[in-house]
C-alpha cells in the first residue's frame, strides 16, 4: 500500500489460515504459553468449557502479520489490542485494517479480527507513518 496516499475509509485485509488443533499445538510450544484451555479439550470440559480455542496472542500475532505486510515494519508507531470473544479451533478469522484519519504524517488505523459469523474476537488501533 502506498502510504503517501492514504485517505479515511481505505481499508486492507488478511485471510488467515484455519486454526486448527495442530496451529495452538505449535503456538502454545513457540510461544511457551502450555495454559490447557488452548490445548486439552478434557481441562476445558473440567471448567465447562466445550472445546479448546485460540490463544489471544495469536490473533493478535495475525493482525501484526497484516500491519507489516500492508506497511514497512519501521512505520509503525504503536500497535495495541483489546481481546472481545474467543476464537474457537476450526474457524478461519479474517483481520481487517481501516484507516480511521490521516493527519500530521499519521495515519490511525481501526483493526479487527472477525469470524466468518461476524463475530469480532479482538479490536485495536495502530498509527503509521505515512512518509
Amino acid at each position: 500500500m502506498n502510504t503517501a496516499y492514504l485517505t479515511a475509509g481505505d481499508t486492507f485485509s488478511l485471510d488467515c489460515p484455519t486454526i486448527t488443533r495442530t496451529t495452538l499445538a505449535l503456538y502454545a510450544g513457540a510461544s511457551g504459553d502450555h495454559n490447557p484451555v488452548h490445548i486439552d479439550i478434557d481441562a476445558c470440559h473440567a471448567v465447562g468449557i466445550e472445546d479448546v480455542f485460540a490463544h489471544g496472542m495469536l490473533s493478535m500475532a495475525y493482525l501484526g502479520r497484516l500491519l507489516t505486510a500492508t506497511f514497512p515494519q519501521d512505520r509503525l508507531c504503536s500497535f495495541e489490542v483489546r481481546f472481545t470473544a474467543i476464537t474457537p479451533v476450526n474457524t478461519t478469522p479474517t483481520c481487517t485494517g481501516t484507516v480511521a484519519k490521516v493527519e500530521d504524517g499519521l495515519a490511525h488505523l481501526d483493526l479487527s479480527v472477525a469470524l466468518p459469523d461476524g463475530t469480532v474476537t479482538l479490536s485495536g488501533t495502530a498509527v503509521v507513518t505515512t512518509h
